[in-house]
């Protein structure tokens, strides 16, 4: 057959597939009209037009469309690797030893790397972290997170309030969704910081709550000014009841550093308002400035004591940002305190329904909070991996921020 002669019976069998289609079209029944209008409201902007129009040139660069320049840098979101940091050895040497356990019998791999992997199988069911952990999580990595905490801190830290999770996101939404209210009424309300993260307007708008954004003063390096807060409540009391108090710190995408002053202010203001406290740090290795020095709100409330340190509080790391990087790898954890037992109850029910968070992402955690110690195999090596990550974050951090700051308008 001619190529002529193929092309017309593929046009042929197009267009009498089209008309069987048009003739036989759909009937939906959910449509735009009568779906969940919380969707529809819902924006998430780090994945919106934007990216869906930077990745269509993405695809006629790749084509051969000429442009005038070479390729599209997408910095819309933090996808260390997708940017080309390189992953930490060490994390990666303890996931494939829990992928593929015949690698322990190798003399390939480092023995605190074999004994952080062996560690994590004896956890696992069936010793196969392709089994269903606990909901919460992994009982040893829990134990490890508490211990990491404890650290930090130098407050105890009981690893049943630790929750492993898909990320920090998910740990994130599943503390508002307790909060959440689908009925009739005053809807319930969360203070989040002005510039935010998109997923939390994203999660409130489709959980049906009330936004309450407060503002970070830019001229004192997007300082918290307590004032902004009492501004904030008293203009949304009427709107709706607040619940919570969101602080991204360090803060994403602002950058700053909160001083143990600025947090202290900000615990006796949620404390005075009986706000729940939701504690993103999830950026604490990346404190570069001079002077500025990462403070845990657990830890701040722990240091002011009594009544402070009953405050029901939760706080989220992960690994997907730090000098880690592991975004696609999706682990996290929640450390979530002082919450009504019975509330509690209802939380841990909550996650059982999703059955567990990735083992993998899990595992992930374990090796960012249990690293190679001083003395140990791989110390130096990831320790020298680490500082070369954050000194290159630094760098680039520097250089982005003079770069915009020389544009007028900027």
């Amino acid at each position: 057959m001619t190529m002529k002669g193929f092309r017309q019976i593929s046009s042929l069998l197009n267009s009498t597939t089209s008309r069987k289609m048009s003739s036989t079209a759909v009937q939906s029944n959910l449509v735009l009209d009568n779906m969940n209008p919380c969707i529809k409201k819902m924006e998430y902007a780090v994945r919106g037009p934007l990216v869906i129009r930077a990745t269509a040139i993405e695809k006629e660069i790749e084509s051969g469309v000429q442009k005038p320049f070479p390729n599209v840098i997408k910095a819309n979101i933090g996808d260390a690797h997708a940017m080309g940091n390189k992953p930490i050895t060490f994390i990666r040497q303890v996931l494939a030893l829990i992928t593929h356990p015949p690698l322990l019998e190798t003399d390939e791999f480092p023995e605190d790397a074999k004994d952080r992997a062996r560690a994590i199988l004896k956890g696992c069911r069936g010793a196969s972290v392709g089994s269903y952990s606990d909901s919460p999580g992994v009982e040893i990595i829990r134990r490890h997170v508490a211990d990491y905490i404890a650290e930090r801190d130098g407050f105890p830290s009981n690893w049943q309030n630790i929750m492993l999770c898909a990320g920090a996101s998910e740990g994130i939404r599943a503390c508002l969704k307790l909060m959440t209210n689908p009925g009739e009424g005053v809807r319930p309300g969360v203070m989040i910081p002005i510039p935010q993260y998109p997923l939390y307007s994203a999660s409130l708008a489709e959980y049906n709550m009330q936004q309450v954004g407060y503002y970070l003063d830019e001229d004192r390096n997007w300082a918290l000014d307590p004032a902004e807060l009492e501004r904030s409540i008293n203009e949304s009391r009427e709107k709706c009841d607040i619940r919570a108090i969101v602080i991204i710190n360090p803060g994403n995408p602002t950058g700053q550093v909160l001083t143990r002053d600025n947090i202290v202010s900000i615990i006796k203001f949620a404390y005075k308002e009986k706000l729940f406290v939701f504690a993103d740090e999830v950026y604490q290795h990346n404190v570069y400035d001079e002077g500025s020095q990462f403070h845990s709100f657990k830890k701040v409330m722990n240091e002011l004591g009594a009544p402070y340190n009953t405050m029901e509080m939760a706080s989220f790391m992960t690994c997907s940002k730090g000098y880690m990087g592991e975004c696609g790898i999706r682990g996290g954890y929640a450390e979530v305190v002082n919450l009504d037992p019975e509330v509690n109850a209802m939380l841990q029910k909550s996650i059982s329904a999703k059955l567990c968070p990735t083992v993998i992402g899990q595992a992930c955690m374990d090796a960012v909070v249990n690293p190679p110690r001083e003395g140990e195999p791989s110390f130096e090596s990831w320790n020298g991996e680490v500082q070369g990550v954050l000194a290159s974050l630094k760098r680039r951090a520097k250089l982005v921020a003079d770069t915009l700051n020389s544009i007028p308008g900027f």
